[in-house]
């Protein structure tokens, strides 16, 4: 996940943190490797419940919901923060960043200084549990009403963007804008057009990511990776098939060329799972599916 300031870059505790989870192997003796291949981490999104599991099954992080940790209270989040800073895990990496349904970017009702107040509390959240990367998908605060503008539309996402980037600037972080497939969002869909909105706002902190779930229903080339490779600080993967945790090569025909295109580029930085699965019923499954490919 290239820019300054960098998400994640080769010192990002690859050495020290790879050497603690190593030093416990019995606490997941069935797996005999970690997550990390290269400068590839692999991680999880999930309910911070699940957050205890992620070195346990042998994966780098654990991505829970921006939005779940601002709703938190006082008294969750500084237990939840207790947790994370004593484990050898962090969370690298946060998505839905919005689900208040007045938390809108485009429309005629925006009130961007009220999102902006939100995203400095969040943001600072999201950076007490290790967060470098926070995902933008959320469709509903993005979704264009009928009949409007998408000019209008589009310029309201570069607004919110340039006002967003600063903030995130500020606490060292990075904002990710998510494609979404169009049975979820009605704007920003591919790869293509995240990345021509990268450009129009046009500030290092606001980036891309590429969902392989969102980009195969989108039948997107995956040579958008290869494009967009400066500007892409975070990766989302499930198996399209029912979006769930991947296991198997044969489960489509298009993820070696997205890995070997991953691997050509040289990407660093997270690539989590997001889908339907369970860490005890997929992480190893899961594990075994992306050394064969990544390692």
């Amino acid at each position: 996940m290239n820019t300054s300031p960098a998400p994640r870059t080769p010192t990002r505790r690859a050495l020290t943190r790879r050497a603690m989870m190593l030093s416990t192997a019995a606490a997941a003796a069935s797996f005999t490797a970690f997550g990390k291949f290269g400068m590839i981490d692999l991680g999880v999104c999930g309910k911070p419940a699940d957050f205890s599991k992620t070195a346990e099954y042998g994966y780098d992080y654990f991505e829970p919901s921006a939005a779940a940790l601002a709703a938190m209270t006082d008294t969750a989040f500084s237990a939840f923060k207790d947790q994370v800073q004593a484990s050898k895990t962090k969370c690298d990496s946060v998505n839905i960043l919005f689900s208040g349904q007045n938390q809108k970017v485009v429309g005629p009702d925006v009130n961007l200084d009220a999102i902006c107040t939100y995203l400095d509390s969040t943001f600072d959240r999201c950076k007490a549990v290790g967060t470098t990367v926070v995902v933008w998908g959320s469709s509903g605060s993005r979704r264009v009403p009928d009949g409007y503008s998408r000019d209008t539309a589009w310029q309201q996402i570069v607004d919110y963007l340039k006002r967003a980037g600063p903030i995130a600037k500020a606490k060292g972080l990075v904002i990710g804008i998510e494609p979404l497939r169009h049975q979820e969002s009605n704007i920003i869909n591919t790869g293509a057009e995240a990345l021509k909105l990268v450009h129009d706002v046009n500030h290092p902190n606001v980036k891309m990511i590429i969902d392989y779930y969102h980009m195969r229903i989108e039948n997107e080339d995956p040579e958008i990776v290869r494009t967009a490779k400066d500007e892409i600080v975070h990766l989302h993967f499930a198996n399209p098939a029912g979006r769930r945790w991947p296991h198997s090569a044969d489960e489509d025909p298009v993820y070696a060329k997205f890995f070997e295109i991953v691997k050509a580029i040289k990407y660093r930085g997270g690539l989590s799972i997001e889908g339907t699965g369970t860490f005890e019923a997929d992480g190893a499954a899961s594990m075994a599916f992306f050394k064969s490919f990544l390692a």
